[in-house]
């Protein structure tokens, strides 16, 4: 909720920037993001270098990293499903082929399938939500309960320190904050700076909005769907039990959590 709270600044100063310095070639194509308003911040030198280490970091982090961690996911998800591990490369060469066809067509099929797909799965993820929380509403003061102890007292928790369990909970809430709604990374200026606005702000509250939905919506629901189904009433993880641990011969998930709370409700 921080960082959310904190990125809804730095993602509307991304998109505002990414309209006020975009570039449109003869041909009407657009042109924004990160690297031209970086190059127009710091001129000469400075500014070229910086640029370029930006876009390689970017294509580091979103075509390799990113895209590994969310390929990965689908991979263990119907891994778990099928119960056939051996088989997660497979889902791996199918999701490079249909992302690939995708991008193959450029930035007009990239937004063609995205604006079908993207609100029928929200929509889709935030009936299922609804319902589990509905079907457990009497777990719902004591999962909100959860969060706020544990928030202030990690320890409990996360073992160790104090200060170490500190470190560890602001560390994650950080990391998984910005993993979910990117704010501050600059990989979504380029796609703000494709839209068609009167003004640079109007983008930048579009952008603000996003985040608040992301985090403090799907983030949240998602937080008490995995708590009130796992940690609640009679949840496998309410006796204490770990994510990880070998449980009636299985072992309990320690990715795709959502996936497992899900299947418990």
């Amino acid at each position: 909720w921080i960082i959310a709270f904190l990125g809804m600044a730095t993602i509307y100063a991304e998109a505002t920037l990414a309209q006020q310095t975009r570039e449109i070639d003869a041909d009407g194509n657009i042109h924004g993001g990160p690297v031209y308003y970086i190059k127009r911040a710091f001129r000469g030198k400075l500014g070229k270098f910086l640029a370029g280490f930006f876009a390689v970091a970017v294509i580091i982090a979103l075509g390799f990293i990113g895209s590994m961690v969310q390929s990965n996911s689908i991979a263990e998800s119907i891994s778990s499903i099928t119960g056939a591990p051996e088989y997660g490369w497979i889902v791996g060469v199918v999701v490079v082929l249909l992302a690939g066809f995708i991008f193959i067509g450029g930035i007009k099929r990239i937004a063609s399938v995205t604006e079908k797909m993207d609100p029928f799965m929200a929509i889709l993820y935030l009936i299922g939500g609804l319902f589990v929380i509905c079907v457990n509403i009497t777990n719902l003061p004591a999962a909100f309960g959860a969060i706020f102890k544990y928030a202030f007292m990690p320890q409990a928790i996360i073992g160790g320190g104090i200060g170490y369990a500190l470190k560890e909970a602001i560390s994650q809430g950080a990391k998984r904050g910005l993993f979910s709604n990117e704010a501050g990374m600059g990989s979504t200026p380029h796609a703000h700076a494709m839209a068609n606005v009167e003004k640079p702000h109007d983008q930048g509250v579009a952008a603000m909005i996003g985040v608040f939905i992301d985090t403090f919506v799907v983030l949240t629901m998602t937080a008490l769907v995995v708590i009130i189904s796992l940690y609640c009433g009679d949840g496998i993880l309410a006796d204490g039990h770990q994510a990880g641990e070998m449980m009636n011969g299985l072992v309990i998930a320690k990715t795709n959590m959502v996936q497992l709370a899900f299947g418990e409700a």
